[in-house]
């Protein structure tokens, strides 16, 4: 049993590191964050902006020191204890990973009709800072707050470039990236085209919506069956738990080794199944 877990764990591990040598990105150690900072770009990009990475990582290591003590009074068998206060630490963050990737489906849903909005404004004689704090009252829903604060920020100090940045962090959208660093490369360089930028911007984030979302569609199966293979086995254990005698296995060293191995064993598998999902998503979009 032992040379069989070994070998998953060694096959397991040889397909991560198969995946990440075939990843188009390549991170210097320039681009290595700190935790504080990655954690904090991810709550801003959730949405959330009155959490701090602190304050995530405490709301962490209190739900996993819960569920440590309440499975550990029922099943009485610290590893399995462990195994589940693993996962309820790793919830909260689990929440604003989902929480993220629904807001960013919702305001890349948005962003050609704010940018319509914007082209009508040009259309209609407004200057680029104008149309822009007009979004915050007849733009999307989902943007309006943001481009108050801009509206607000471009009136106390009137350094457009400077608003503009802090839009863009506000925002922490890779579509509105590509929108704030259009309409800034529009300011710099003039001109009359400005409304004809703002059309063909409008119509290639559509398309590029309309691209991702099918794609998102054809790898949501997999995914799915991926949470789904993850969870199946912890959800049995868990039913397992309320009887002591089913899991008095576990107390052994034996069994601690067979349940923390199949454990690492089928988280390895789940990041390979995602990392094969999504790289084609990954490679069509580049394209």
């Amino acid at each position: 049993m032992g040379v069989l877990l070994g070998l998953m764990f060694g096959l397991g591990l040889f397909l991560v590191i198969r995946a990440r040598s075939t990843s188009p990105v390549r991170r210097t150690p320039s681009d290595r964050v700190s935790w504080r900072m990655k954690t904090q770009d991810l709550l801003l990009q959730a949405g959330i902006e009155g959490v701090s990475p602190g304050q995530l990582a405490g709301a962490s290591a209190g739900l996993a020191l819960v569920v440590l003590v309440l499975m550990l009074g029922i099943s009485r068998v610290p590893v399995i204890a462990l195994a589940f206060a693993v996962f309820a630490g790793a919830a909260p963050t689990a929440l604003v990973r989902g929480r993220r990737r629904k807001r960013a489906v919702e305001l890349r849903d948005v962003w050609p009709e704010a940018v319509d909005n914007l082209a009508s404004a040009i259309r209609a004689g407004l200057s680029l800072p104008e149309a822009l704090s007009a979004l915050g009252v007849r733009g999307p829903d989902q943007l309006r707050s943001a481009f108050n604060r801009f509206a607000a920020d471009y009136r106390a100090t009137g350094r457009f470039g400077e608003c503009l940045d802090r839009l863009k962090a506000q925002l922490a959208d890779p579509v509105g990236d590509r929108v704030v660093e259009s309409l800034r490369m529009a300011r710099e360089v003039g001109g009359t085209d400005l409304g004809r930028l703002l059309r063909t911007l409008s119509s290639f984030l559509r398309e590029d919506a309309r691209t991702r979302a099918e794609l998102e569609t054809r790898q949501g199966w997999t995914v799915n069956a991926a949470r789904l293979a993850l969870a199946s086995p912890w959800a049995l254990l868990l039913l397992l738990s309320t009887r002591p005698a089913a899991v008095e296995a576990y107390r052994s060293t034996a069994g601690a080794f067979v349940l923390l191995g199949g454990g690492a064993v089928s988280f390895v598998a789940y990041r390979v199944m995602l990392r094969i999902a999504l790289l084609p998503t990954e490679r069509r979009v580049l394209r």
